[in-house]
């Protein structure tokens, strides 16, 4: 027997089929009322709120179609499941009746009253679902809302909104330990949909993160106020219990874009993650379809990085992987948005991204120098955001 919280109501003025199909439900599991009339059913639904509604056609006073009528009138956030069981079997009526909202007709006498209970069960599961997303929809809604109120703040203060994300980026330059961090954002718009952050997990370790928000302006700046919310949320989830939590890149890539997902921004991020252990000196970064990678300055030769992982934001089942590097005693790490490949020569976007190690080199991985080697005090109108992330650790 399955259980069931549904509260059921049998309306048929012919009490033998009432009781025994009341008999078969109830050993079904379910809560059973019953009326002899039309009018009485009304009366104890308006009491009791039931669940699902049974009834037959042929009743005196009122019939089942004007009951049926009278039912999709009651006010309710979703119409309650009507389930027609006639022995009158016109055509017509069974017509009518699903015309106005019955979910199922059947036809007396019931040979088997398996089938009476599917059509129970079938019905409330459908009705559940029609809840369910109600449900969601005015989440949804009140999400979209809260959203549509906060960009129009952006909007209609531009200035304002642009000294709160100013407001949560890091120093820079800024150094722990023999460290050095420097960044620089430059917004196609008046406010930016790239970021970035760093600031340290513990005493040992510093973490780091560039993101560049899909889309410009208000609406992408909106969601690097969620990354920074997202990320200080679960470094004081790390530092709660006292002792240092594990603070692994992927596992904060996979937290935002469960977060992003579950917020239905319709924005999604490309994001690169790492931190470091000052102890160990050793790298610890995951990808979130960020491009291009990070450029490694050592020993004067340039590379990129490696990894690869899906973006973040657009795809539920989405995983990210951990690498680990261990560092030069020497050493400068370039991150970019995908914005500095405007700058750059070449025919194609390989073309450039085969260029973006060399110009590092040149530039001699620090951002005076990248600054000075891309022109960005001279850049005029963007087609894109920039960002630039450098750390670094010069010789002692």
């Amino acid at each position: 027997m399955h259980k069931s919280s549904a509260t059921l109501l049998i309306i048929d003025d012919d009490e033998v089929v009432r009781t025994s199909l009341a008999a078969y439900l109830e050993d079904s599991g379910f809560t059973v009322l019953q009326a002899g009339s039309a009018a009485q059913g009304l009366a104890l639904f308006e009491q009791t709120q039931a669940d699902l509604v049974i009834c037959d056609l042929r009743m005196p006073h009122m019939d089942g179609l004007e009951l049926i009528r009278r039912l999709g009138q009651c006010v309710r956030p979703v119409p309650v499941p009507v389930i027609v069981v006639s022995g009158a079997g016109v055509m017509s009526d069974a017509v009518e009746a699903l015309r106005l909202g019955a979910v199922d007709y059947l036809i007396k006498p019931l040979e088997d009253l398996a089938v009476l209970e599917m059509a129970v069960r079938r019905a409330l599961e459908r009705t559940q679902l029609q809840v369910e997303n109600l449900r969601y929809r005015e989440k949804l809604e009140q999400a979209n809302q809260h959203l549509q109120d906060s960009l129009r703040l952006l909007q209609e203060d531009q200035t304002a909104g642009r000294q709160v994300q100013l407001n949560m980026l890091p120093s820079t330059p800024w150094q722990v330990a023999d460290l050095h961090f420097a960044h620089q954002i430059i917004p196609s718009l008046y406010l930016s949909g790239d970021f970035v952050d760093y600031f340290q997990v513990d005493e040992q370790r510093v973490a780091f993160y560039l993101a560049d928000v899909s889309g410009h302006g208000a609406s992408s700046a909106f969601v690097t106020v969620l990354l920074k919310f997202m990320t200080s949320r679960l470094l004081y989830e790390s530092r709660r219990n006292g002792q240092p939590g594990p603070f692994l890149p992927s596992q904060v890539l996979a937290h935002i874009n469960r977060s992003l997902l579950n917020c239905k921004l319709g924005k999604h991020v490309t994001m690169l993650g790492g931190v470091i252990d000052l102890a160990r000196n050793q790298l610890t970064y995951s990808v979130g379809g960020h491009l291009p990678l990070p450029v490694l300055l050592a020993d004067g030769q340039a590379r990129y990085l490696q990894g690869r992982g899906l973006p973040i934001g657009l795809f539920a089942e989405a995983t990210y992987q951990d690498q680990c590097l261990d560092l030069p005693e020497q050493f400068s790490l370039s991150l970019f948005s995908d914005g500095i490949l405007d700058l750059l020569p070449g025919a194609t976007l390989k073309d450039k991204e085969a260029a973006l190690p060399e110009w590092v080199a040149r530039a001699g991985g620090t951002l005076d120098g990248l600054r000075t080697a891309f022109g960005l005090a001279r850049l005029g109108e963007m087609p894109d955001d920039i960002a630039l992330l450098v750390l670094r650790r010069d010789p002692a």
